[in-house]
């Protein structure tokens, strides 16, 4: 059971706590995010006596970390983008000296970053011409105006009191603008030379603003050397594990974190390589896939997907099992090559990715099963298998591969009622409309052997969708005309083209269309469309309109 002890301490002290190396961070922690401005309003705030809320340390020794737990040093130097918002940059991963180092802070660092860079660091402007990978740079210096006089009057929108901001015209810096971080001088810091130091500083500044200005400085001084203005419980005796479960629980500071990088963090906590890792996974094949793809898989084939919190025990088995991992995906990838299927199709979808993955990784045979994953393949994409309850959809064939010892069968996805192939399903693809993401996806995979990887494929109508809005053709009742129009955007009547075809076109007859092709185009027009031994006018749609949901009837079903 972890003790909390309630303290408090200077600016002063806490930011030479973290130039000494006494304060570090842990690995988990996430990059600094804040921007000058949330910068110079946490000054602004400090001055007029705000509470800049709690912070939450780590006591760490001997007894709560080990030679893989990795922490970071703070940033000395930050380095702002042209939005005046701090680059993404990375921190170091080191082992710690413990006979000088024993606090990491949990919830604080964007604050304490802050404050330190401000006194004690470096701060600069990358300029908007340049790269992030340069290390060219401006340098900034936070001030403060001393002239009241030429503070702009603040309205009620804007609370701020005193003209903090920063510069990078530090050539031209005012005698009556004071650079905060000279607070930290000798003469300041000294009680018997403060007063004398504060009258050198204020020298230049008009006299209507002096008693403005000593005040300020004086101010300035209190709320760093004396004001214990740091209040922070720090908890003692507890493990890595509960200070990962604690910084989840109440990292609150800065811009808001997703689960994602949470776990992320996590992760590099026990692997600090991982990151890396990842991304020898997320290229190529994988490009544009989320770091969430590959744990979500992890927890598939290590732990529990349906809890879904990442462990030391997932890491470390995923870790020492790297090379199994990382081949699963590179085969699974060159499986659906083998079915034609573009894998970047699932980018945004990659769950129906994870149990062809966990199978790859558990059967060295998986090829010999291409029937069956071709057909989980195409019911979880039609049937919208994870559209939502992913996590327990995943267990069921999860627990499902492993029941069927390990082979993935027609059988197998059967005993999963979600998956189950029945005739009102199928029927109700045969219904859907345009509109709708799975038509597109139905005659993606019926046309597969056809489609050429590079080139743009659309959905469009046969009979086209804007000759319904006209009259009725000679001999077809207004009724029977009525019908036809509610069919004509629906799959039946929906093809799957090359989308240059698609724009040459237009609006003709499907008729027109069809001879306007010389006889090696109309064969392997009708065998890729699918289209059926009938007349092609539109006076006889509903015949063609049947008999071609037959002939997709009967694709579908094979494909399932």
């Amino acid at each position: 059971m972890s003790k909390l002890d309630d303290k408090s301490l200077t600016i002063y002290e806490a930011v030479k706590n973290i130039d000494s190396g006494k304060y570090v961070m842990p690995a988990f922690q996430r990059q600094y995010v804040w921007t000058t401005e949330k910068i110079e309003n946490l000054w602004d705030s400090i001055l007029q006596g705000y509470p800049i809320s709690t912070f939450l340390f780590w006591h760490i020794d001997e007894n709560n970390v080990s030679s893989d737990t990795f922490f970071c040093d703070f940033m000395k130097e930050v380095r702002f983008d042209s939005t005046k918002k701090a680059d993404n940059i990375n921190y170091e991963l080191r082992e710690v000296d413990l006979k000088k180092t024993d606090t990491a802070i949990l919830d604080g660092q964007q604050r304490l970053t802050s404050l330190y860079i401000s006194l004690l660091g470096e701060t600069g402007i990358r300029p908007k011409s340049q790269r992030r990978v340069t290390n060219s740079q401006i340098l900034i210096k936070l001030l403060v105006e001393l002239n009241k006089n030429r503070i702009e009057t603040q309205d009620d929108y804007n609370l701020k009191k005193y003209d903090i901001h920063f510069t990078n015209k530090i050539a031209k810096i005012e005698p009556s603008q004071f650079e905060i971080r000279n607070i930290l001088k000798d003469e300041f810091k000294n009680k018997d030379t403060r007063k004398d130091a504060i009258e050198t500083a204020i020298k230049y500044v008009p006299t209507d603003s002096k008693d403005y200005a000593r005040e300020l400085l004086n101010n300035l001084c209190t709320k760093v050397y004396e004001e214990k203005l740091i209040r922070y419980t720090e908890m003692f005796e507890m493990s890595q594990d509960d200070a990962l479960e604690m910084f989840v629980r109440f990292n609150s500071g800065g811009v808001s974190l997703k689960k994602s990088e949470i776990t992320m963090s996590i992760l590099e906590e026990y692997w600090p390589s991982a990151k890396t890792q990842f991304g020898n996974i997320l290229t190529g094949d994988y490009a544009n896939f989320s770091t969430d793809f590959i744990i979500r898989t992890a927890h598939m084939i290590y732990g529990d997907v349906v809890k879904a919190n990442i462990s030391k025990q997932i890491t470390n088995d995923l870790k020492n099992n790297w090379k199994d991992f990382s081949n699963a995906f590179k085969d699974t990838a060159n499986l659906l090559k083998s079915f034609k299927v573009n894998i970047q199709r699932f980018v945004n979808s990659w769950n129906v990715l994870v149990p062809i993955i966990f199978f790859v990784y558990y059967n060295p045979d998986y090829q010999n099963f291409s029937d069956g994953i071709k057909s989980y393949l195409h019911r979880a994409i039609f049937f919208t298998y994870f559209k939502s309850g992913t996590t327990n959809k995943l267990q069921k064939i999860k627990t499902g591969i492993i029941n069927y010892n390990y082979e993935f069968s027609t059988d197998m996805l059967d005993q999963i009622s979600e998956l189950r192939v029945t005739e009102s399903k199928v029927e109700e693809l045969l219904n859907l409309e345009k509109e709708n993401r799975i038509s597109e996806e139905i005659l993606y995979y019926l046309s597969i052997d056809w489609v050429k990887s590079g080139l743009k494929y659309e959905l469009d109508h046969l009979h086209p969708y804007e000759r319904f809005d006209k009259s009725s053709p000679s001999g077809v009742s207004m009724k029977d005309w009525a019908e036809w129009r509610k069919l004509r955007n629906r799959l039946p009547n929906l093809q799957y083209l090359e989308g240059r075809q698609n724009a040459s076109r237009q609006d003709i007859s499907l008729q027109e269309y069809y001879n306007d092709m010389n006889s090696t185009q109309q064969s392997e027009f009708k065998t890729n469309s699918f289209i059926p031994d009938t007349s092609l006018d539109i006076a006889s749609f509903n015949e063609f309109y049947e008999k071609r949901k037959e002939i997709l009837r009967e694709k579908i079903k094979k494909l399932l």
